[in-house]
Order: C-alpha cells, then sequence, then structure tokens
C-alpha cells in the first residue's frame, strides 16, 4: 500500500463487505440452529436401522455440525473485515490530520506515482526548518507502512484461515484481526527457534517454546504455520536433539521438569495442525510417515517412528494421518519381529538410548506405546487400525490356527496386539516395570470399541455401534474367554475394557438369554449393529472383570442405569406396538431382571475370586471403586434424550417418548451408590458364602425398584405385583449365574464358587 492508495482510499466497498458478511452471520445463525433443533435432533431420535444407524446418522450429525462451523468460520472472517476496516480507517485519519498539521507549519506534501516528498512553502518557510521537514516525513513514512502492514497480514490471516480446510468449513474462531495476525507470527517466530541447532538452544528459547506453544496449542493458523514453517524432518530432528542430555546438559539440568510439559505442548500443536488440508501440511504429513523407519539427527540411533510417537500422547490427529501412520508403523513391527516371531529388537530400549518420553512412565523407545494413545482419542481410526491385518494366511510366520496343526492363521493388529506380541521391556523412572503399552492398547480398545475417545462417557452424539466396532467387540470377549490370562495378569487394563462391557450390555443381555428365535431384539433393542456374542465367552468376561475394583463397577453401575431405562421402556404405554417384547408384563419383568441379576451374579462371582482367592483384594475397594462411578454419572443421570429404542444402544442415551425416561434409571442409580457408601461391603469377611449373599440382595433389590418405580411413573394397574415379579426373576438370574460359573470352574479349574 502506498501514500496515494490510503489517502484516496474509498471504503464504502469494505463497508458494504463488513455489512454483507453480518447479514450472512444472522442466517447462519438461523440455519445452525434450524439444523441443530431440527436436522440433528431429529437425526438423534430417530428409530434408525441396519445401515441406516450406522451411515445415515453419523452422515447427518456431520451435516449438521458443518452449519456451526460455517457460522464459525464467517465470524473469523466478518471480525477480520471489520477490524481491517476500522484500522485502515484510523491509519487514513492519522495520515489526513498529519498533513493538516504540516500545513500549519508552512509544509507541503506533493505525492508523485505512489511516493510523496515533503517540503517548506517557498514564501514562508516551517518554524524549525529541515527538522520539521523531518518529522513529518518520517511521521508519514510510519502511518503508510503501518497501513501496510495491515492490508498484508490481513491477507495473509484470511487467506490461512480459509485455507485450513479443502472441504466444509474451519471451526478456528478469531475475535479481530490482531489475534489471527499474531497466531501467525508467533508460529513463525516459534518455528525459527526450533530450526537452531540443539546445542544453541538457551534457557530462553526453551522457556519461549514451552510458553507459545502451550498458550496457541489450539490455534489451527498457528499449529499449521509452526508445523509446516519447521518441516517434517526438521520437527523430528528437533524433539530427538532436545532429548539428548549431551547436546546441552546445562538446560537439561535447569529445566528437566518442563520437558514432560514441553513433550504434551508440541504433541498439541502437532495434533491440531494434522487437521488442517493444506498443501503444506499434507507434505508434512506425508514426509513424517516416510521418515518413520529411518534414523532421526546426528548420531542418533532413534527412528522417526521412535520420535513421532512421543509426540502423539496427547491431542487429536487427523483420522486419515493415523491410518497411514498406523500402515507404516506395522510395516517397521513386522520387520523387526521378524514378523512377530520375537520381540521388535529396535524398539528394546537399553541404557545408553535417548529417553524421548519424559512422562515417567516409560522411556519411548516403543513407538507402539504412544501411537496406541494417540488411538485412544481417534475412534474411527483405532477401529480401522485394529481391524486391519497383521499377517495373514501366505505370510511367513508361524501362528497356527489350533497348537499341534500346521495351517496358518491369519492376525489382525488386534490379534497381534492383544493377544501374541512379546512387548519390549519398559522400565518407568523410578526403575519399576512399565506397563503404559498395554495400558494404552486397552484405551486404544475402548475408543475402536465405543467410539468415543477413552475415559470419557457415552452421550446423545455417540453414534451406535458400527459392524467393524461390534465385529471388534466379538473377537475382544472371545479372546478374553480363551485366556482370561490377557486381563487378569494385566489388571491395568481391566477399567477400559469394564467401560467397552458397559456399554455393550444390550448385546450381553442378548447372549445370556439363549433365545436366538425368539424375540429378544425386541426385549434387548440395539439401534446399530449388534455384537454376536456366546454365552459361555460372555460369562468368562464377566468373572473376569468382576476380579478388578473398577472394572466390577463399571459393569454393575452400567447394567443398573440399563436396568432402569430398560423397566421404563418396556412398561410405557406409549412405547410402539411394533416395539414391544411379545409377551406379558410378568414375563417382561422376570426376563429382564433375570438377565440382570445373572451379570450381577457372575460379576459377584469374580469379586468372590479377588477378595478371597489369591488375589486378596479388599471388599472396600469394590465398594469404593462403585462409589467413584458416581462422578461419571454424574452428568448422566436423570438425562432424558430421544425417542424409540435409540436409549438402548448406550447406558446413557436418549429416552422413550414418556417424558419420564431417565427418572427410573436415576433412582435405581441413586440406590446403587448409596449401598456402595454403607458398611454392608466395606466390611465384609472374607467369607465366600457372605459375599455371594450379599451380592444376591443388592442385586434383588435393586431389580425391585426398577420394576416399581417404572410401574409407578406410569401408573400401572398391576405396580403392586411387579415386585414379586423382579424377585422371582432375579433368583433365577443368580441360579444361572451359579451354574455357569460352576461349569466355567470344571473347565479352568477355577477353585472359588458361589454358595
Amino acid at each position: 500500500m502506498n501514500f496515494e492508495d490510503l489517502y484516496s482510499a474509498n471504503f464504502k466497498l469494505l463497508d458494504d463487505t463488513v455489512s454483507d458478511w453480518t447479514t450472512m452471520l444472522t442466517k447462519l445463525k438461523a440455519l445452525k440452529k434450524d439444523a441443530h433443533d431440527g436436522l440433528h435432533k431429529k437425526a438423534l431420535t430417530a428409530d434408525w436401522a441396519g445401515d441406516n444407524a450406522e451411515i445415515s446418522r453419523a452422515f447427518v450429525g456431520k451435516t449438521a455440525g458443518e452449519f456451526g462451523d460455517a457460522l464459525t468460520q464467517a465470524t473469523s472472517i466478518r471480525n477480520i473485515m471489520k477490524d481491517t476496516r476500522d484500522d485502515l480507517k484510523e491509519q487514513q485519519r492519522r495520515l489526513k490530520d498529519a498533513i493538516e498539521r504540516g500545513r500549519s507549519k508552512n509544509l507541503t506534501v506533493t505525492v508523485s506515482g505512489g511516493s510523496f516528498t515533503v517540503s517548506e512553502n517557498p514564501d514562508k518557510k516551517a518554524p524549525n526548518g529541515q527538522s520539521d521537514v523531518n518529522a513529518l516525513r518520517d511521521e508519514l513514512d510510519g502511518i503508510v507502512s503501518a497501513a501496510t502492514d495491515i492490508d498484508t497480514t490481513a491477507s495473509a490471516a484470511l487467506k490461512a484461515l480459509v485455507d485450513l480446510t479443502d472441504h466444509g468449513f474451519s471451526d478456528a474462531s478469531y475475535q479481530d484481526r490482531d489475534s489471527a495476525v499474531s497466531a501467525v507470527k508467533e508460529a513463525e517466530r516459534l518455528a525459527k527457534l526450533a530450526k537452531k541447532e540443539p546445542g544453541d538452544l538457551t534457557t530462553a528459547d526453551f522457556d519461549a517454546l514451552n510458553a507459545g506453544l502451550k498458550k496457541y496449542a489450539g490455534d489451527p493458523i498457528f499449529a499449521e504455520r509452526f508445523a509446516t514453517r519447521l518441516g517434517a524432518k526438521q520437527t523430528l530432528d528437533f524433539w530427538s536433539g532436545l532429548s539428548q542430555p549431551y547436546e546441552h546438559p546445562e538446560l537439561n539440568h535447569d529445566r528437566q521438569k518442563q520437558f514432560a510439559e514441553l513433550q504434551k505442548n508440541l504433541g498439541l500443536t502437532l495434533a491440531a495442525a494434522t487437521q488442517a488440508d493444506t498443501p503444506e501440511m499434507s507434505r508434512w504429513k506425508s514426509d513424517i510417515i516416510h521418515l518413520g523407519d529411518q534414523p532421526v539427527g546426528k548420531n542418533n540411533l532413534s527412528q522417526g517412528f521412535q520420535v513421532m510417537s512421543n509426540l502423539m500422547r496427547w491431542g487429536n490427529y487427523d483420522d486419515q494421518f493415523l491410518t497411514s501412520y498406523g500402515t507404516k508403523l506395522i510395516e517397521a513391527e513386522k520387520k523387526y519381529s521378524l514378523n512377530g516371531r520375537q520381540v521388535p529388537m529396535a524398539w528394546q530400549t537399553f541404557g545408553m538410548d535417548t529417553k524421548l518420553n519424559h512422562t515417567g512412565t516409560d522411556s519411548g523407545s516403543d513407538p507402539m506405546t504412544g501411537f496406541l494413545a494417540a488411538l485412544s482419542n481417534s475412534p474411527d481410526a483405532a477401529t480401522d487400525f485394529f481391524n486391519a491385518d497383521f499377517v495373514t494366511k501366505d505370510e511367513d510366520h508361524e501362528f497356527k490356527e489350533e497348537e499341534g496343526k500346521k495351517e496358518k492363521r491369519s492376525l489382525t493388529n488386534f490379534d497381534y496386539l492383544f493377544e501374541e506380541r512379546d512387548w519390549p521391556k519398559e522400565s518407568t523412572d523410578k526403575g519399576e516395570d512399565s506397563t503404559e503399552g498395554r495400558n494404552n492398547l486397552a484405551m486404544a480398545l475402548e475408543a475402536a470399541t465405543t467410539g468415543h475417545p477413552a475415559g470419557q462417557m457415552p452421550t446423545e452424539e455417540t453414534p451406535p455401534h458400527s459392524r467393524d466396532q461390534a465385529e471388534l467387540m466379538q473377537r475382544l470377549v472371545a479372546s478374553v474367554s480363551d485366556d482370561p490370562g490377557r486381563l487378569t495378569k494385566h489388571g491395568y487394563m481391566s477399567d477400559s475394557i469394564g467401560q467397552i462391557t458397559s456399554e455393550y450390555l444390550p448385546d450381553i443381555n442378548r447372549a445370556m438369554s439363549d433365545d436366538s428365535r425368539g424375540n429378544t431384539d425386541k426385549l434387548f433393542p440395539v439401534a446399530g449393529t449388534p455384537a454376536d456374542l456366546q454365552h459361555s465367552d460372555v460369562t468368562r468376561l464377566l468373572v473376569t472383570l468382576g476380579q478388578d475394583p473398577k472394572a466390577n463397577a463399571a459393569v454393575e453401575v452400567g447394567q443398573a442405569a440399563y436396568l432402569g431405562n430398560l423397566m421404563d421402556y418396556h412398561l410405557n404405554p406409549n412405547t410402539p406396538e411394533e416395539l414391544r417384547y411379545p409377551q406379558s408384563p410378568q414375563t417382561t419383568i422376570e426376563e429382564i431382571s433375570r438377565r440382570s441379576a445373572e451379570i450381577s451374579g457372575t460379576l459377584a462371582v469374580g469379586r468372590q475370586e479377588a477378595i478371597v482367592g489369591p488375589a486378596a483384594k479388599e471388599a472396600k475397594d469394590f465398594a469404593d471403586g462403585v462409589a467413584q462411578q458416581k462422578n461419571a454419572w454424574s452428568g448422566a443421570i436423570g438425562t432424558g434424550v430421544g425417542v424409540g429404542v435409540s436409549f438402548i444402544a448406550t447406558p446413557v442415551g436418549g429416552a422413550v417418548a414418556s417424558g419420564v425416561a431417565g427418572t427410573v434409571s436415576s433412582m435405581v442409580l441413586e440406590h446403587v451408590f448409596q449401598q456402595s457408601e454403607t458398611d454392608v461391603l466395606k466390611e465384609a469377611s472374607k467369607n465366600a458364602g457372605e459375599l455371594w449373599g450379599t451380592a444376591r440382595k443388592e442385586a434383588f433389590d435393586m431389580n425391585q425398584l426398577a420394576a416399581e418405580e417404572a410401574a409407578k411413573a406410569h401408573d400401572l394397574p398391576y405396580a403392586h405385583q411387579v415386585a414379586d415379579w423382579a424377585k422371582a426373576g432375579g433368583q433365577n438370574g443368580f441360579n444361572d449365574a451359579s451354574d455357569n460359573a460352576r461349569h466355567m470352574a470344571d473347565e479352568l479349574e477355577t477353585e472359588v464358587l458361589p454358595g
């Protein structure tokens, strides 16, 4: 922008543009409201079935979300445009004021070809002569320079914002031009710092990087600009070099406690960057994957996968990037493990190796650990990864269909990682055996099977289980049934597997009914694809999970919520006839209570094994586990969303049409939490009979309460009978649990049996 451009600028076009964008915001707000309140809510409450439940519902939700992103992006554009217009008007005002002040000092400004000169009037000199001329010239130069900076930075910010996505709209939000411009400038400044040789990085540089990445980690423009200006290779070189203590012993000493924070902030920044669709970012992602199996930095044995995976422990990385990265990582894993024959030696840590992970949980030598953490935050990528092939039957490997047989079996990534992998030995910073790798595996499986990030509860936005998720669940249940030691030897994995199980309770209740030809699908409706589970496998899974306080609590509390919703749904007179279980209320209540009690009884067998058996855990731990679930369920208790059977898909989904849905499950859950706070279980002796009796009574109470509250909510004429029906069903359910556990004990030689 030159002097004449600024002086003669007519801002009407810019005024009209800002006005048009403001009008557009009003329209987009209305569209967003219509999309959310109409399209999205109808999709959530519709009685989807088959592929519609998996595909159409998700597509509608994504489409509705685009209206929100469109509003966000349009608001940012309007804000940047408005701020730019106002700033340019201010510079024009300053320019003209300065010229007028010059006139009062007998100074003349002459414009020629976009440039200008300042001179004294020939007939009357300036009071201070040449110094007045120089001062006005410098002031005008500064104003034009500021206007040019405003114009160019606004253009750069708008281009960066629009370029973030190839299709659809970005959710990047900026209140003004300065915030977007600052993100661009700070990204370029910090990228330049990160490009320095590791030995030249000062504590001031370290602090600037840590503070800047922490402040801007979630800013899309900053993240994309930082990653692409730094480049893929130098991203790896930076973290690898920084993690070598001999490169800068002083920095490692002075900032040792801050390394983990910088690792996290850098990881979050890169995660946000991968969501951008710019050509530069696409090249960065491709280069990172290409460098995965290559050495990084100077005099360093670390490979690209080892470095990058340690930066992937936080944040939501792009699904396609994770899928491609995982495919290439598995190729490297196969090469270094000889197709699963041995520990992948390239990932094994040795005493003098570079410490790439600074959280204290492990050294970071095994790239699978960090990658699995990334998958735990990205459900779709996790599902794809675990269902992909590790080795096929035609490849050179030693995995057989059955021991002693010659036929080779194919393995998915799930089969290999959960059942067959020889995990590299890792230690914590305290010298103890690390559990981080397998724990991240369990969390990644939680995301892969449930459709939401690990550690979170399902919400109304969580889609019904897809075919791929259900099939992965089938393999998981069968695998634990085949060898419960896959969990019991790694108890820290059980909390995630328990949460998974709690979100497949409709499928589990179906499996335990042993009624493939009846109307089990109506008694236990499933909105998405049901997992086809075997009763015996489910029994072994529940006994195994029952031995861990957190897993036991997740399933027990989930079943309580599901029981309440299910009773309310089936006793609701407004439930459409075609969706009803075609049996009498008595049979319906007895069947629901029987399956619920069998689940409680089977979990109780596991608790007995843990408390009375060799594990010798405390009964108090199990009561505390249930009490701790209250925090996780606090946002879900009493929540009612949706109509029809969609709420059956997960313990905390939508509700039925009566308007009282959620109330019954709230009452049941409150009862369960109150029980956990009493001294009954906490002070229970290590007597199998007493433990069994306590569990039996609590299950009966829960069933009866659910039936009574549902009958009361709908003012049913047989309300006085439902408690007896629920108790009868519960007695049969506990008998089933006892019989099945005895049968399982005969097979597995379990020592502790119910009384």
